[in-house]
């Protein structure tokens, strides 16, 4: 029997606001001292009340602009029930039953779509550290302002799970709602994955694997559950609904706790905050601060840019707003040095913080049109360009002082080519070329490269020799 797999996400985001979702406190708490960074809110004292913080809102607007989302105009927060050592009220400030983000859709690098449930705003909890025996809270992650993103079940490979994981994070720094650094939890993902026959009006049990931090990781989770709740329902046994941890040094997921229903977490409503009103006039202002996303880039440079290249580049927005200042004709000449110089070289982090002016870059694409650089002089000239010694000097200046600049002249080229064919050491591959020895056509141009210090045009070069051999 074949099964369909079937794949929810749902994705924890982390806004970038300074400050957290209710209190006045630092929310960047990377590097600091533990429970230095809360307040007499986040630590749940009595009397102390929730303010909510308007930048989260408006980014949050932003977030579901990103996803073609409709923004409710009333939205409100609720309460969510449960008790872990790192949440010091006993709940989650949260929204349930009406969140600010509707309906939506991501569109995949492949044309497809993954239709967006709902997103909503609420604070996160702490962290707990686990040491033999014992157990360490750390507060001051608590009420960090996230937005929880819920996919339809419209996924139905690891492929397609890793390409929307990949595309939401793309989105999400476009639109400059959060830093989206994995490695920091900026970004989490939980994957409900579950199995049906093929043909079944039924979904399968589903499993969720929780808190992935990278797109590879989704996919290999994935991977695992449709091979492991395959070999399960062969055998004859049910799939077993329940929470599953990942690890990436094992490729397998292991049990964390079983879900046979859902759990009662006692939604209501926050008492403490007023429901959110947001006038037509506030959303259609903040949705007109969506810059282009990675799905115009697509339109704007499909045909120009090869497929397969754009798609690297897309990581790096700063880059794409690069280039959509570059003109046309030049835009593919430049994408494929950054692609081949930088990401190749996996120098990207060092290069793409400080990238050089359009101005430069264009200056660049036109010397290597007119054959003023040889592609190895190009790419060199083009690294020179991330050396802060070398800012504000100019292309063409950095070109002549690294001697780069080919030598396009005929007559000049004409005269060196003359010297070389004069010398004794070239006459034995003149009568050879002549009698039909195509191959040392390049020995000589190579004599004339070295003659002229490497600055000669080599295409040039080989079409005077010909002429003069013929």
């Amino acid at each position: 029997m074949k099964y369909l797999p079937t794949i929810g996400i749902e994705c924890h985001v982390q806004l970038k606001t300074r400050t957290k979702l209710f209190s006045e406190v630092d929310n960047d708490a990377r590097g600091k001292e533990p429970n230095s960074c809360v307040s007499p809110v986040d630590y749940a004292l009595p009397g102390m009340l929730p303010r909510l913080n308007e930048e989260a809102v408006r980014l949050a607007i932003l977030a579901g602009r990103a996803m073609n989302c409709e923004i409710n105009a009333e939205s409100r927060f609720d309460r969510k029930h449960y008790f872990y050592p790192d949440s010091p009220k006993g709940y989650q400030i949260t929204q349930f039953y009406h969140p600010i983000i509707g309906a939506g859709y991501v569109e995949l690098p492949s044309g497809g779509r993954v239709r967006i449930e709902h997103a909503h705003l609420e604070g996160d909890a702490g962290k707990l550290t686990h040491f033999d025996g014992y157990s360490l809270v750390d507060l001051n992650r608590v009420d960090t302002p996230l937005i929880e993103i819920v996919s339809m079940p419209d996924i139905h490979s690891a492929k397609d799970a890793h390409d929307y994981c990949k595309e939401l994070w793309r989105l999400m720094i476009y639109a400059g709602v959060s830093y989206g650094d994995l490695y920091n939890g900026n970004m989490r993902f939980d994957v409900n994955t579950s199995l049906a026959p093929e043909g079944a009006e039924e979904l399968g049990t589903r499993t969720e694997v929780k808190n992935l931090n990278s797109f590879k990781s989704v996919e290999r989770a994935v991977e695992y559950e449709i091979a492991r709740q395959t070999k399960v329902l062969e055998s004859g046994e049910k799939v077993v609904q329940q929470t599953l941890g990942w690890s990436d040094a094992t490729g397998k997921t292991t049990p964390q706790r079983s879900k046979e229903v859902a759990a009662d977490y006692r939604y209501m409503p926050e008492p403490d905050l007023p429901p959110l009103r947001l006038s037509a006039d506030f959303i259609a202002e903040e949705s007109a601060k969506l810059p282009m996303m990675p799905g115009d880039f697509r339109k704007k440079f499909g045909g120009v840019i090869a497929e397969d290249v754009l798609e690297v580049l897309l990581d790096y927005p700063e880059l794409m707003q690069k280039l959509g200042e570059i003109n046309e004709e030049y835009v593919k000449s430049i994408s494929n040095l950054f692609a081949s110089v930088l990401l190749a070289e996996e120098k990207s982090a060092e290069y793409l913080n400080d990238l050089p002016s359009s101005e430069d870059l264009t200056e660049l694409a036109e010397m290597n049109e007119k054959k003023e650089l040889s592609s190895t002089a190009a790419k060199e000239v083009f690294l020179r360009l991330f050396d802060p010694q070398m800012k504000g000097r100019g292309t063409k200046r950095i070109a002549k002082e690294l001697g780069l600049i080919q030598e396009n002249d005929l007559g000049a080229l004409e005269a060196i080519v003359d010297t070389v064919l004069a010398k004794p050491e070239t006459q034995k591959a003149q009568a050879d070329y002549k009698a039909g020895e195509e191959k040392v056509i390049g020995f000589l141009v190579g004599q004339v490269m070295k003659e002229s210090k490497g600055k000669a045009n080599p295409g040039a070069v080989q079409e005077i020799l010909r002429k003069k051999l013929a």
